[in-house]
């Protein structure tokens, strides 16, 4: 442990004992060592290569049911030892039945129920990450199966949904500061002028779960956590560094072998395909829109109209409803005078076909979208959307100070239309948007929507290039509601030498959740009531 030596030197927990270690500590940070000083700690350490015999060891089982954990017997007769928790000590009055004081992160019989059940009810995009639901196991309680990708898709993304409402609130509090962490160290852009304060949350997140967690907890693994942010200074975004991409890789060049005794040349011609494929859209997909037409519009109508067009909500229904019949209008002029027009623009400036082509599925911008009917009979969700959208902006009917911003609308897809204008096709998602009124933030930064409160009746449609894709969580809290959770976007653009990401978005705050430090040096902290003691098995007590 030793994390406090990282805190400031007149911060609180540095002068606590029964909730630590039993000690202060007024000990400052290990010294960084560099290349040099390194090199000379270990030039004279002398390597043997060789096979080295394990020594077999029982696992210090706890909690009766047999499996890995670090709090079992041995764990809490370590606390004895180092005279601290001693209501976490082992109760052995009774020598046939003993049992182990409920710790402020036991879950109760109704929380790890819950528990199980908040992961069995999540459904994520393709490719997102496995089937959630094949890794719970209900009747027991319990996880299994889990692959390194799903370790890192739990703690990061559903760890703080499946905790909501269960644990203490300073043990539920501490345990989501961790997860955040990660989720903003593996973000694909970080902010170098955030690390310093990333970094001292990260020590306090340390020291509270060294209040509230055992010794055996804290092993190498943990203790690294401290160094990750230096890490990230040094070396950059920690998804260039990691190791799934290469992984993914790996299983897209197996695919394209379809010659066993020449596993190389299928790999090569398969790819130089795709290459060239990938060259051929991105180069076709590079039309000219008629985004200037919509200004131009604004302003007709402006000039037109200036008393009403005051009114920012007349101006934009105005819009809405007159702006094709205008268009039409304008580019049959400009073609009479032999005014140069995009030959694009002239197409969409016609009406499309009568009949549309609907889609039950679509993918575009890397993502793979499917309609809300299509994702009830699937163990995928990918009908989640949102888009972000300059609109106007006002907080209530009688609110005189609006004005146009950027705003994050979240919706389902209800369908996907193709419209047809010839040599033109355009994919269009039809959603049932969430109002204003059904998007919420909690305290602990998540984005929460009631996916029953439909608004935007009168406006549905967007266009599909426009889309972004999020899923829906159901809430602890609230059942009614959802809570939001994001999806990386697996598009790029070409930005000079540099390839960066077209957005970047997550539905969390940028904060740690605020966890309040208690000053008392009291063992108060551990007394669980609700939760009943756990049974030691006598076989595992003997081990």
């Amino acid at each position: 442990m030793g994390h406090r030596r990282f805190l400031p030197l007149d911060h609180l927990f540095r002068k606590l004992k029964k909730v630590f270690n039993g000690k202060q500590e007024w000990n400052e940070p290990p010294k960084t060592l560099y290349g040099e000083e390194i090199f000379n700690m270990v030039e004279d350490i002398d390597i043997k290569f060789g096979k080295k015999k394990a020594k077999k060891r029982k696992h210090d089982g706890g909690g009766g049911g047999g499996g890995k954990t670090k709090d079992g017997i041995n764990a809490r007769k370590d606390l004895e030892s180092l005279k601290i928790r001693r209501k976490l000590v082992p109760d052995e009055t009774n020598k046939k039945n003993k049992v182990l004081p409920p710790a402020p992160y036991t879950l109760s019989k109704k929380e790890k129920k819950q528990f199980c059940e908040t992961l069995l009810s999540v459904k994520v995009p393709d490719g997102y990450s496995s089937n959630v639901q094949n890794l719970v196991s209900i009747d027991d309680c319990r996880l299994q199966g889990l692959k390194s990708h799903d370790c890192h898709t739990l703690m990061q993304q559903f760890l703080p949904l499946a905790i909501r409402n269960c644990l203490p609130i300073n043990v539920r509090t501490t345990i989501i500061r961790m997860c955040f962490f990660f989720n903003t160290l593996c973000c694909k852009v970080v902010d170098p002028n955030t690390l310093d304060q990333l970094q001292e949350e990260l020590v306090i997140t340390l020291c509270l779960l060294q209040q509230y967690f055992p010794p055996s907890f804290f092993d190498i693994m943990i203790h690294l956590t401290v160094h990750l942010v230096e890490q990230v200074r040094l070396c950059g975004p920690v998804y260039l560094r990691w190791m799934y991409p290469f992984e993914r890789q790996m299983k897209t060049l197996k695919d394209y072998v379809r010659n066993r005794y020449h596993p190389e040349g299928c790999i090569v011609e398969s790819y130089i395909a795709e290459e060239a494929l990938a060259f051929c859209a991105e180069y076709l997909s590079k039309l000219r829109c008629y985004w200037a037409a919509y200004w131009e519009h604004m302003h007709y109508l402006a000039s037109r109209n200036p008393y009403k067009a005051k009114t920012n909500m007349w101006l934009q229904n105005e819009h809405i409803r007159t702006f094709s019949g205008w268009l039409q209008a304008n580019v049959a002029h400009d073609k009479a005078n032999n005014v140069p027009i995009d030959e694009i623009v002239c197409w969409l400036a016609n009406k499309p076909r009568s009949s549309v082509v609907t889609f039950s599925g679509y993918e575009i911008n890397g993502f793979n979208f499917t309609t809300r009917d299509r994702d009830c009979n699937r163990v995928t969700q990918n009908s989640g959307v949102r888009v972000v959208a300059n609109t106007l902006q006002i907080s209530s009917s009688k609110d005189k100070s609006h004005h146009f911003g950027d705003m994050t609308f979240y919706g389902v897809i209800d369908e996907i239309w193709q419209l047809d204008y010839l040599m033109v096709k355009k994919t269009l998602f039809k959603c049932d948007w969430v109002d204003d009124r059904g998007v919420c933030t909690d305290n602990l930064g998540f984005t929460v929507v009631d996916l029953n409160r439909i608004g935007y009746k009168s406006d549905c449609f967007i266009l599909a290039c426009h889309a972004k894709q999020v899923f829906y969580v159901k809430d602890q809290l609230e059942n009614n509601k959802s809570i939001v959770c994001s999806v990386t976007d697996k598009a790029y653009k070409l930005n000079g030498e540099r390839c960066e990401d077209v957005d970047v978005f997550s539905p969390l705050s940028n904060k740690l959740p605020v966890c309040e430090l208690d000053e008392k040096d009291d063992e108060g902290i551990y007394d669980r009531k609700d939760c009943d003691a756990i049974p030691i098995a006598i076989d595992l007590e003997n081990q």
